[in-house]
């Protein structure tokens, strides 16, 4: 997809959806602080793949839409929007602190990025799939956001790691690929190196000051 092409998905993309009504774009300086609302490109660290689902299913285990890493940057699916766990009544804006639970959702196919008790098809790991809509998510779907070294915010660019609630495994890759040059990406159980992510490319809300202050 062209440089002007993804413009436009962004521009119509926030345009019609009520849930986005302001946004700055993505910024290369530091102190970027990461909100819900916000969309992002996770970047795997260790190997610089991108964090990438798209509509094509597992050939095992759940059958779900699967989710991969993505060699390059300039990828529309490879977008996911930061929402806040199932109950709260965190909003759009709100920052977010290390431990918080939050969920992804990819921003193309409107799915949740999810895990479950199947195995991944390369190394036998815990799958990660897509899975649900915008009205319907569950708890599979929540992540613990841990943020790496001194820091308690969640910025761009910041070391972090994602845990599944549910079974307690760490959002991993690793250099294994499938025929077309993506990365496996599935769950583990210990913390690793291959365990890392960070907030790259995207779109970031402004901080709500308010919420912010308090």
């Amino acid at each position: 997809m062209s440089s002007t092409s993804l413009a436009l998905t962004f521009f119509l993309f926030f345009s019609f959806n009520p849930h986005f009504c302001s946004f700055t774009a993505s910024a290369a300086s530091d102190d970027v602080e990461i909100t819900y609302g916000s969309v992002v490109k996770m970047m795997h660290e260790k190997t610089k793949f991108r964090l990438h689902s798209h509509d094509l299913p597992y050939g095992s285990g759940s059958g779900q839409q699967s989710v991969t890493g993505f060699p390059t940057v300039d990828d529309a699916n490879s977008y996911w929007i930061v929402r806040p766990e199932l109950g709260t009544s965190a909003k759009q804006g709100d920052p977010i602190v290390s431990t918080t639970i939050i969920r992804l959702q990819h921003m193309t196919t409107r799915k949740w990025l999810h895990s479950h008790s199947f195995e991944s098809p390369l190394s036998g790991n815990q799958e990660v799939s897509c899975f649900g809509n915008d009205g319907k998510s569950d708890m599979g779907d929540h992540w613990r956001l841990i943020v790496e070294g001194a820091g308690k915010m969640w910025m761009k660019d910041q070391r972090v790691r994602l845990q599944h609630v549910d079974t307690g495994v760490y959002l991993h890759s690793h250099k294994k690929k499938y025929g077309m040059g993506q990365q496996e990406v599935c769950g583990v159980i210990n913390k690793q190196s291959d365990n890392i992510w960070m907030a790259a490319e995207g779109v970031y809300f402004p901080v709500n000051k308010t919420k912010h202050s308090t």
